[in-house]
């Protein structure tokens, strides 16, 4: 008779990361209760809660095996990670989250990376900069990063995302040159400006129920349902965007799958011209590009 592998026996106990362990041996125990829990990268999940909550060396210390444990129990319910450790990275800075944000994710990078594309000329030029529905304010904080001259102003229609996004700002040193406020798209905005960004919600409303339950459970309604058709917000924008832009200034938006076509067709009734369609490196058209004609 051969003998039962306990990594792959599910009825045998789970170590759980203990006071005095090493550090190796908790990164081990995390990723064998998320292995059996089904999480898909568990070597990379259990490296990054020990890195960030057991930071305070090696052997384990009773407090850093507290909340170990607790992240754990967190995480086997459903919790994503980075709500658990309560920020995430984009484009190599560190921002907070709150329950009034969607999380930073790679994607939307593909928006920076296009407002580069499109101003090398113009990185130390005085630009003034709009992130509509900002959430933590990623967006606008990378961009003034990569252009340190440039500022601007992030809207939200969550008080919450608006305490986030300064909070963040000043956590990356942008705090001077970033402003946020709560409102509805541009409404109350006179000012024009040189870059336009967002990512507004784009789900169709039927869909948000066939969402993955990190997702649907997690991030806020209000910055995923696009509408019946996912396009609310690209109409509420092609309305507002021609009159903020300065002409030759940019707005790039962020879409999803599939709304190349219908978002181009939004902004250029409005009298937008398309300039340029960004792919994320999943290959999926992520960012549009639009001007006005200088």
């Amino acid at each position: 008779m051969t003998g039962t592998d306990k990594s792959t026996d599910k009825t045998a106990p789970v170590a759980l990361p203990a006071a005095g362990g090493t550090a190796s041996a908790a990164r081990k125990a995390i990723a064998l209760a998320l292995k059996r829990a089904g999480v898909a990268d568990v070597t990379f999940e259990a490296r990054i809660l020990v890195e960030d909550l057991a930071s305070d060396g090696d052997p384990i210390s009773e407090a850093a095996a507290i909340r170990l444990n607790d992240a754990l129990a967190r995480r086997l319910t459903g919790e994503p990670l980075w709500r658990i450790l309560g920020a995430r990275e984009f484009w190599g800075l560190s921002f907070s989250l709150s329950p009034g944000t969607l999380e930073p994710r790679p994607d939307s990078e593909t928006l920076i990376e296009a407002a580069l594309g499109h101003f090398a000329s113009r990185r130390q030029d005085e630009l003034r900069v709009l992130d509509l529905g900002t959430g933590t304010g990623c967006l606008l904080v990378a961009t003034l990063r990569e252009f340190p001259h440039a500022s601007g102003i992030g809207i939200d229609l969550a008080p919450d995302a608006v305490a986030t996004a300064t909070g963040n700002a000043a956590r990356n040193g942008v705090a001077e040159r970033a402003a946020f406020y709560q409102g509805n798209w541009t409404a109350g905005i006179e000012e024009c400006f040189d870059l336009i960004l967002s990512n507004p919600p784009y789900i169709g409303s039927a869909e948000i129920a066939g969402l993955d339950q990190n997702v649907r459970a997690h991030d806020p309604l209000l910055a995923l349902d696009g509408g019946p058709d996912g396009l609310d917000a690209y109409r509420a924008l092609a309305a507002a965007l021609p009159r903020r832009l300065k002409p030759g200034g940019l707005a790039i938006l962020e879409i999803g799958a599939g709304q190349e076509e219908a978002v181009v067709a939004l902004m250029r009734q409005a009298g937008l011209n398309h300039l340029d369609s960004r792919r994320d490196l999943g290959g999926h058209v992520r960012a549009l590009v639009f001007g006005h004609d200088p």
